[in-house]
């Protein structure tokens, strides 16, 4: 099919689409730039004092969870230490007998710790109870969420990162995009050591 013969509504779909996906985003960074930095020196802290990256989420956030603990345990660009990273996500045979991400925190997480919690919508009961309690026990706590953030932006969380939009597309393609700057500023960090103590 030529680009001549292709439906005006489809295209202005498509169109509306594209927008979306750069304008979200840019939205988002805009307003979290210096919050962004703040998480980025507080995750290469905990890194450096022997801390892991312990992520979560239900359904299609549980695959964001294994992107990021695969980015930090096994670095893309080549010289770039690898760091502690799990995906809590990981371990079907604890998640189908019905045990909660806040009682595989309970026996693995340790206070220098790190939490990564993923929701679309930030109404994830059982990733909410995980990043209190993690808070609890001492360890750094993230949220990644859409909307408004619902209960997890209202939880007592070190960072929570809302982007402002419903769409759970638009919503996930930017937390990618998140964990990968929050990746690469972690080991531009790590350069300059001195921050970090």
């Amino acid at each position: 099919m030529s680009s001549s013969t292709i439906d005006p509504t489809l295209a202005a779909i498509v169109q509306q689409r594209f927008v979306q996906s750069i304008d979200i985003p840019t939205q988002f960074f805009e307003t979290n730039a210096d919050l962004v930095s703040q998480a980025c020196l507080a995750l290469a802290r905990r890194f450096y004092q022997g801390g892991r990256l312990l992520a979560f989420g239900n359904g299609a956030a549980a695959t964001d969870a294994q992107h990021v603990a695969v980015e930090f345990v096994h670095p893309v660009i080549v010289g770039k230490r690898a760091l502690p990273a799990l995906a809590l996500t990981n371990d079907s045979a604890i998640l189908s007998s019905g045990v909660s991400f806040a009682h595989q925190l309970a026996v693995l997480a340790r206070p220098q710790d790190i939490a990564l919690g993923f929701s679309p919508d930030g109404q994830c009961a059982n990733v909410v109870a995980a990043l209190t309690q993690a808070k609890g026990k001492g360890l750094l706590t993230l949220g990644m969420v859409g909307g408004d953030g619902g209960a997890m932006a209202e939880a007592d969380l070190d960072f929570c990162f809302a982007v402002p939009s419903l769409d759970p597309l638009a919503v996930q393609e930017t937390h990618e995009t998140l964990y990968h700057v929050l990746w690469e500023l972690v080991h531009i960090f790590f350069e300059h050591e001195g921050l970090l103590a």
